[in-house]
């Protein structure tokens, strides 16, 4: 049993620690890894023979948090975790994309990677962890694994990289983004910055290499040490005679296909046609007939390398545009009358309908996970119906996608928002594509951002987004811009960049191949910044800035503040002061205490009038009443001398009897009676809290009722 850490330092002032062989011995490959007091779990299962027909790599990456990692109870009615947050389907998205391109192509046994956070510092992210124990245990099991690779954050403060930072460095940081990769290339990159350059952003990932060559270095050591004897593979080969009459049957037409330039559903419908003749032809070959799906494998395979061929010898891609072409956009602004604002984002067949929704504080998302508990105040949700690819299909909750989506496109716009002092509002942005074929992610962003202004939200600078892609050959490559599905599924890197004119803002990065030089990367960062300013000098031609005025339907706010000693009076006992004031203005109120002790009140409604109804009771409450103002008042009780009146919730008056009406009046009862609502005058406050109202002051002198 080996139960000693081994540490490396793989950054200035930044050490990382592993060990195996203590914990889940029956795994395949098991090891914990420890950066300050965060410590993951990390394991890899993988079964030892592929199911009977398994034509894909059925890998399942889950980083889980246990809240007793932090000493901490879950938060809401069931103490125990449940289905993951965003930010763990997130993590473990970011290890997936980084670990599957490492195993061997063919490879598609069962296999499956937990990473379980077991302890946590609060300050030590356990996702980046997770990742590079992730690779360390497939590394030293015996699962075939063209690895090692790590992940590491990168930050930057004052002008300098940090790897790794901590949650408090990450505070004054500019810059966050995680990498992915081997000693000689970067996967994967994901994350947010404040409007950096392309120079700033290659930078940042050249900075991450250096760390993710010492920490690969450092699993190599493991492996040597520690590491099993791999098992043996070999992928199935294939059958050069199946291939030689897919060949026959299929390849000219498809060539035909690919080069005349076509959309994605007359280009599909023609693929198809060729499909349907393969199968009917090989349908007819007695040794062949039951080899239909190695023979559309085949043909995806022909497909493919076509698309590739045309793309780097001409110069000509599926619809016949050139690589740094970007297809026709066109956008619409306040489509939907009663949303607070909307727009429609159309590149070529991409298209996304986004609304913006404006709420109270109240309508903040509490996030309860071991590293982010402040309260969102924007979010950006994105849905993926079956229709837009054209299928039919269940429509179920967000998946793993959804939400890698969503929180790219939330994290283009998020640096470009208002502070909630500046803009008080909760904002949700719903993106729902309707077609897809293309980036639909940076279509949310180019979307949100006009539906955004359309709503009058603040937004400081426009945002855009688009998707590149590489085609790497033996002796060269090319850059595409705006790339389609069929050229994302069969090119060799996805890349998105969103950002303003001045710089990026989010980032990601996908790599199927190893090797991607940093000359190549450059290239495409320079094409996807032409490819941006495009996309927003297009959007600018249907809006530019944000409205000047808020939607009609959009609540309206007052804020006002208060002593914190009358807090209590406002909220009543058990609430009750407060509930009878929502309920009789119709408003929404929120009381909070200030670092001086101050109240603060937030007031929304529909409509501004009933909030300033609001604020007049409010003032009331807190003894702010004005001599000679006119109040609604609820009679609360009746004597022989006069009736209480209740003018504000907590505060009653005296309605003497000589001041019901301007005649006499010998018994109160004959005019009044519990419960009635009728207007009256503060006369007078005295001795600091006694009302003196007065009902004959609004009445005609000559109105004797």
């Amino acid at each position: 049993m080996n139960e000693d850490f081994r540490s490396v330092e793989f950054a200035p002032g930044k050490t990382i620690s592993l060990e195996t062989g203590r914990l889940a011995k029956l795994a395949d490959g098991a090891v914990v890894v420890k950066m300050g007091e965060t410590m993951v779990l990390c394991t890899i299962v993988s079964a030892k023979e592929a199911k009977p027909g398994q034509d894909f790599f059925p890998l399942v990456v889950d980083l889980r948090e246990s809240f007793s990692a932090a000493g901490r109870f879950p938060g809401g009615f069931m103490k125990r975790e449940g289905r993951p947050s965003d930010l763990e389907v997130l993590s473990s998205r970011l290890i997936d994309r980084s670990m599957r391109p490492l195993f061997p192509k063919g490879y598609n046994h069962e296999t499956q990677i937990i990473c379980s956070v077991i302890s946590s510092d609060g300050q030590n992210q356990a996702d980046v962890l997770g990742g590079f124990g992730a690779s360390a245990a497939a590394h030293i099991s015996d699962i075939p694994f063209d690895g090692p690779m790590a992940e590491v954050r990168v930050g930057r403060v004052d002008g300098d990289y940090i790897v790794n930072p901590t949650i408090t460095e990450l505070e004054n940081s500019d810059f966050d983004i995680i990498i992915g990769g081997t000693a000689d290339s970067v996967l994967m990159i994901e994350g947010e910055m404040n409007e950096v350059t392309e120079k700033e952003l290659l930078e940042g990932i050249k900075a991450g290499h250096e760390a993710i060559k010492k920490l690969c270095a450092f699993q190599e050591e493991l492996r040597s040490e520690f590491g099993k004897e791999k098992r043996e593979f070999e992928p199935v080969p294939v059958n050069e005679e199946l291939k030689a009459k897919v060949y026959e049957i299929a390849e000219d037409k498809t060539k035909e296909i690919i080069s005349i330039g076509l959309g994605k559903e007359e280009y599909g419908d023609r693929l198809r046609e060729v499909r349907e003749k393969l199968k009917e032809s090989l349908a007819e070959i007695e040794e062949f007939a039951d080899l239909t799906g190695e023979a559309l494998n085949i043909f995806n395979d022909i497909e493919k390398n076509e698309l590739r061929n045309q793309i780097l010898e001409k110069q000509r891609r599926i619809d016949g545009r050139g690589p740094a072409d970007i297809r026709d956009i066109w956008t619409q602004v306040g489509y939907l009358p009663r949303t607070h604002g909307s727009a429609i984002f159309t590149r070529g067949e991409t298209q996304a309908l986004v609304s913006v929704t404006l709420g109270s504080k109240r309508d903040e998302q509490n996030v309860d996970t071991l590293f982010h508990e402040e309260p969102k105040k924007f979010m950006l949700h994105y849905n993926f119906p079956p229709y837009s690819v054209g299928e039919a299909g269940f429509m179920r909750g967000p998946g793993r996608r959804e939400i890698g989506h969503g929180v790219l496109a939330e994290r283009s716009l998020d640096m470009m928002m208002p502070t909630f002092e500046e803009f008080s509002y909760v904002v949700r942005v719903i993106s729902d594509i309707l077609e897809s074929n293309g980036s639909s992610s940076m279509a949310s962003v180019c979307g949100g951002s006009m539906a955004l202004m359309d709503a009058g939200v603040p937004l400081k600078k426009p945002v855009a987004g688009i998707a590149m892609g590489i085609i790497i050959g033996e002796n060269n490559h090319v850059v595409l811009s705006d790339i389609r599905g069929e050229e994302d599924f069969m090119g060799d890197m996805d890349f998105k960049t969103a950002g303003t004119a001045d710089g990026i803002t989010a980032t990601q990065m996908d790599m199927k191949v190893k090797g991607i030089s940093f000359e190549i990367l450059q290239e495409a960062l320079e094409q996807a910044h032409a490819g941006r300013m495009h996309i927003l000098e297009k959007m600018s031609e249907t809006i530019s800035e944000p409205r000047k005025e808020l939607s009609e339907f959009a609540p309206q706010f007052l804020k006002m503040q208060i002593d914190g000693d009358m807090i209590g009076a406002v909220i009543g006992p058990g609430g009750k002061v407060i509930q009878t004031l929502q309920r009789e203005t119709g408003t929404e109120i929120i009381v909070e205490e200030d670092e001086k002790g101050n109240g603060l009140i937030t007031i929304s409604s529909e409509n501004l009038e009933n909030a300033e109804k609001a604020k007049e009771k409010i003032k009331a409450i807190t003894g702010q009443l004005d001599e000679g103002a006119i109040y609604k008042g609820t009679v609360k009780a009746i004597k022989d001398y006069g009736a209480f009146v209740e003018i504000v919730p907590g505060r009653e008056g005296l309605l003497h009897i000589s001041e019901v009406n301007h005649t006499h009046v010998k018994n109160i009862n004959d005019v009044l009676s519990v419960g009635d609502e009728l207007e009256v005058k503060l006369l007078k406050v005295e001795h600091g809290n006694k009302l003196r109202l007065s009902r004959k002051a609004l009445l005609p002198k000559d109105d004797q009722d």
